[in-house]
């Protein structure tokens, strides 16, 4: 009621945050004021999680925005927590960019040992460009001494082109399997970080990606060398402007042409 975000207990050992990520937007003037931590939110995050590991449960968190793509300030103090609490945090789910893609979490020390995933999901809403699409995951489940963590996630799509022709019903189809499509042994933070890696020497695997960023959409464009850096370089970040994050990729462009492209790759 105070300000829109809230804990629940989903069933005993998993517990499920909803952040309001309207808190961090970069649209949003009024966070000229206060971009910290307005309504106290990111405190109020590090309160639930220190209690839950203190209780032994684990932490889905859910919000609208991907963390990278709020305001600086906000996100690196997100970054900072998600850090610390990674063996309560057993799963981040976002949406917001329309599109198929995840963010990378790293430990602050190093920025080298994979913590976390963002998963960010594909949108219903239609686009030009873009079917609409929704996914599924499979978590594990409800027992004692659960992870409670994401084993694999499918996503599923409407075919617009065939959905439009004369006479033609809609009609949802699987458009991928996570572990099938890109070899993954399990779907851990680990796993997602050695494909963004993989990507870099594995080119038809790269644009297998880049089909499923559109939802089975044909691209406008395809993605060749500086526009396969910048996305490269933004699933491996989690956190809003931070050019470390991305050295460790081939080849490195200077960080200002990168922002330039995700920019004109953006939807919102």
């Amino acid at each position: 009621r105070a300000a829109g975000f809230y804990t629940v207990q989903v069933w005993p050992g998993l517990r499920l945050v909803s952040l309001n990520m309207n808190f961090c937007s970069q649209a949003n003037f009024w966070l000229l004021i206060n971009a910290t931590d307005p309504a106290g939110q990111l405190q109020w995050l590090v309160g639930v999680l220190a209690a839950a590991e203190q209780a032994g449960e684990k932490v889905h968190i859910i919000g609208h925005i991907p963390p990278a793509h709020c305001l600086r300030s906000w996100s690196w103090n997100y970054y900072r927590i998600v850090s610390r609490f990674e063996g309560t945090i057993a799963a981040q789910f976002f949406g917001h960019t329309h599109v198929d893609e995840f963010e990378m979490f790293y430990d602050e020390e190093t920025l080298t040992r994979p913590v976390s995933v963002a998963f960010v999901a594909p949108s219903v809403t239609t686009y030009i460009n873009l079917n609409p699409g929704y996914r599924v995951y499979e978590v594990d489940g409800a027992y004692p001494g659960s992870s409670h963590a994401v084993l694999d996630h499918e996503t599923f799509i409407l075919n617009l082109t065939e959905a439009n022709a004369p006479g033609a019903e809609p009609r949802w189809q699987r458009l991928y399997r996570a572990r099938d499509a890109y070899g993954l042994p399990s779907a851990f933070p680990a796993d997602w970080d050695l494909l963004i890696r993989r990507f870099q020497d594995d080119e038809q695997l790269f644009q297998r990606f880049w089909f499923h960023f559109h939802k089975g959409h044909p691209p406008r464009q395809p993605c060749l060398a500086a526009c396969k850096a910048a996305l490269l370089c933004a699933l491996r970040t989690g956190r809003s402007a931070d050019p470390g994050l991305c050295q460790p990729l081939r080849p490195a462009l200077p960080f200002a042409h990168i922002q330039a492209i995700w920019r004109q790759q953006r939807l919102c």
